[in-house]
């Protein structure tokens, strides 16, 4: 399984397709993966497959490493165009989230001001005030969206909490009032013999009117780019993802096409 993890708390830059030059922020162990979803897709592989045997960096940790890297590259002449939190896991879940998104505003502010700060989430833990809170303060609150039927969530993001709901999730985007922007990955395959492929009208209609009510500021669709842990997945072709974009924009929200 060639499958990556990062080892430190920060890591890049990296050419984003979606977001430009990139400093990732991992809020996770250097060791592992520890996330509330176990996507058969993740470029981090599988949770049972990457166990911790470390503890998450602490704020000072992150602070400390993060000031280094944007000293380095202001040496270098670079200017990131967006620090990103992502990493081995779900960021939210880190308990001190809040206390480092306004470390990394303050730091931003002062090496960087023209950059972003962008969070990747699976959207597990936005029903959390202090989540959400801190999630209001970023310039790109970005959660995941790959459908809204149970099932195929179950099959494909595999929640590791029983009382996952998917419509909980949505009436909790909805409640952003706009802050915040909907990633979704299309894509073809099965997994264990069931299809989980996403493209087809079957999920896309309901998806739709899932973002009528949440009515976001951007939708970000892409499909696979990195090696994943299934190794039987397929990308959606870019005239999918075009077709899928073009709807999209008919509901009046702007909408990017990664292939």
């Amino acid at each position: 399984m060639n499958t990556q993890l990062h080892h430190s708390p920060i890591y890049g830059p990296i050419h984003s397709r979606r977001l430009g030059l990139s400093v990732g922020i991992n809020l996770m162990p250097g060791d592992g993966k520890y996330c509330t979803f176990d996507c058969i897709y993740c470029e981090c592989g599988y949770n049972s497959e990457r166990r911790t045997h470390t503890p998450r960096p602490t704020r000072h940790e992150v602070a400390q490493a993060l000031e280094a890297q944007l000293q380095q590259l202001e040496a270098q002449g670079e200017h990131p165009d967006v620090l990103t939190f992502a990493g081995n896991g779900e960021p939210t879940a880190h308990p001190d989230f809040g206390a480092i998104v306004d470390d990394v505003a303050a730091l931003r502010d002062h090496y960087c001001p023209q950059a972003r700060l962008s969070v990747l989430s699976n959207s597990t833990q936005i029903y959390r005030p202090e989540v959400r809170q801190a999630l209001m303060k970023v310039d790109c609150n970005i959660l995941k969206l790959d459908t809204v039927d149970d099932a195929y969530i179950g099959r494909v993001n595999r929640p590791t909490s029983p009382t996952y709901r998917v419509a909980d999730i949505i009436r909790d985007m909805a409640d952003f009032r706009g802050h915040v922007i909907i990633q979704t990955l299309f894509m073809h395959g099965t997994m264990a013999g069931a299809d989980v492929t996403n493209t087809t009208p079957y999920y896309i209609e309901p998806w739709l009117a899932a973002l009528r009510r949440i009515a976001p500021q951007e939708v970000m669709i892409y499909t696979i780019d990195r090696p994943t842990p299934d190794t039987t997945l397929q990308k959606a072709t870019p005239a999918e993802l075009d077709a899928i974009r073009q709807q999209v924009e008919a509901l009046g929200i702007t909408c990017t096409a990664s292939y």
